[in-house]
């Protein structure tokens, strides 16, 4: 029953949904039936150019991503552990955490061009802002005890590094990822949404514009499910390297 249970809210929204189609009282634009989105979706993933749109994006969000990570542990793990970074960066960060960047896109476009490269730079700004705070506070939140005792073992600060501050800031970096991924898939689709001749946000604008509701909604459903997936990869990951914290949530 508990795995069964996320889908109930998902089946009364989709039941609400083929009500308000099947009733007439709006328009078919407005509100395809879920047979039409179906078959979209199956005619979807049965073109072999759309599933190359599935691949343009998934690159560019994911290339993005990769380089906010590496760049975001880095200077987060940088902050927690150095004063003098620390003074240096946080006002930066918390300054400028608030900016949406997106305004920044058409900068991107002028200096990267339209292509995959523009898209690919403002994913790694959008995702380096909630890695890097959320390291930052992983790497000042060690266990001050855990420091001490490698110290008097006779611990160097390379092995403290390597054996006491990376696995401890190591869930806070995950929840880092949990955060970025999303914004990279949400930072890609708008991107090709604004200038873009591929990728599933080009798809969604090409299809609105030609009034295929329907057909709209179907690749919306793709990019959701992508989303999906990753978020499970990456909580699958963090399972399996963070084997040691095991959390125990118990709700009332």
């Amino acid at each position: 029953m508990n795995r069964l249970l996320p889908f109930v809210f998902v089946g009364i929204v989709l039941a609400a949904w083929e009500a308000a189609a099947r009733s007439g009282r709006w328009s078919k634009l407005l509100f395809p039936s879920l047979e039409n989105i179906f078959k979209e979706l199956v005619l979807f993933f049965t073109k072999t150019e759309m599933l190359s749109e599935i691949q343009v994006s998934l690159e560019r969000a994911l290339g993005g991503f990769a380089l906010a990570a590496g760049v975001g542990i880095l200077l987060g793990m940088l902050m927690g552990r150095s004063k003098l970074v620390a003074g240096l960066l946080d006002p930066l960060f918390s300054g400028t955490y608030a900016v949406p960047k997106l305004a920044l896109f058409p900068i991107f476009i002028f200096v990267f061009g339209i292509g995959s490269l523009s898209k690919v730079a403002l994913v790694f700004l959008e995702c380096l802002y909630p890695i890097v705070v959320m390291t930052y506070a992983g790497a000042r939140d060690v266990n001050r005890t855990l420091l001490w005792s490698a110290q008097n073992m006779g611990a160097s600060r390379a092995a403290m590094l390597r054996r006491v501050v990376i696995p401890a800031t190591a869930p806070f970096i995950f929840a880092g990822f949990r955060v970025a991924v999303p914004v990279a898939m949400i930072v890609v689709v708008i991107t090709e949404m604004v200038a873009s001749a591929d990728g599933l946000g080009y798809q969604v604008v090409y299809a609105l514009s030609s009034l295929r509701t329907d057909r709209m909604l179907a690749v919306v459903i793709v990019i959701a499910v992508l989303g999906y997936a990753l978020d499970k990869a990456v909580v699958l990951a963090r399972d399996r390297l963070i084997y040691w914290e095991k959390l125990d949530t118990y709700y009332v």
